[in-house]
């Protein structure tokens, strides 16, 4: 069975690297035969710094499915058309938009360096700042702060790409049309009803929607209907992870 994970707030939290119980768990699965897989909001460059390099060469989906890699290489991304981005550009400059906005490993940031995004960003220093408009592809685009961000999202609706809103941070999350974790899910060759979902926030409907098993961690109100379980999120919960890992590596036992 394959078992695929969502990383901030699902098996890492307040910007910590994954606890040492939960890779130990992760390990235990492989150990039994199944595969382990995460899918992360995050680009690949900043999944590496919260996991243990000993997972680097684990399959990964960053930035909500448009960047696939395996065996520690990125074997896939997927950027914004030329009909749409030119439009994207308009918007940021129209209504003064800050952002984070990713290339295939290089990123451009305008926002304000005390921004929680800022605080999880290439903390390694793996890639570059640059300007805009030195990326030669852009995959995915975070407006974080805008004068009037409530038209930019209006204008967004009117525009053929992906859009989740994170709520606390009141953060746009913009992807290529088409793309989405289960998306990045079908280009490492997973098939619906074949793998096992963790998950905590609306960006994780697509691969709830076609796993076999989907457990949310804490509570969603757009997830929770896609979900087969819950686990409480609070001071034991990566206890409650791993516990739950255990009984579900056995259940679903390799044959």
């Amino acid at each position: 069975m394959k078992f695929v994970f969502d990383l901030d707030g699902t098996i890492c939290f307040k910007g910590q690297p994954v606890s040492d119980v939960l890779l130990k768990t992760f390990e235990g699965l492989v150990g039994q035969g199944h595969e382990v897989i995460f899918a992360s909001a995050r680009p690949i460059r900043d999944l590496l710094p919260v996991l243990h390099e000993r997972f680097h060469h684990y399959p990964m989906i960053g930035g909500n499915g448009s960047m696939v890699a395996t065996g520690g290489n990125i074997v896939s991304t997927v950027g914004f058309n030329h009909e749409v981005l030119p439009v994207l550009l308009e918007l940021l400059a129209k209504y003064n938009v800050s952002y984070l906005i990713d290339g295939d490993w290089d990123y451009a940031y305008t926002g304000s360096e005390d921004h929680p995004i800022r605080l999880n960003l290439d903390p390694h220093n793996l890639a570059k700042r640059v300007a805009l408009q030195e990326l030669e592809s852009i995959v995915k685009i975070l407006m974080l702060t805008s004068d009037r961000m409530a038209e930019v999202e209006e204008k967004l609706k009117t525009l053929d790409v992906v859009v989740h809103v994170h709520g606390q941070e009141n953060v746009l999350d913009i992807s290529p049309t088409g793309i989405h974790k289960w998306s990045g899910l079908q280009q490492l060759g997973v098939k619906e009803g074949e793998f096992v979902a963790f998950g905590n926030d609306a960006n994780d409907i697509s691969m709830f929607q076609h796993a076999l098993h989907s457990v949310m961690i804490g509570d969603h109100p757009l997830l929770a209907p896609y979900s087969s379980e819950q686990l409480l999120l609070d001071g034991n919960i990566e206890h409650a992870i791993s516990a739950r890992l255990k009984e579900l590596g056995c259940l679903y036992k390799v044959i």
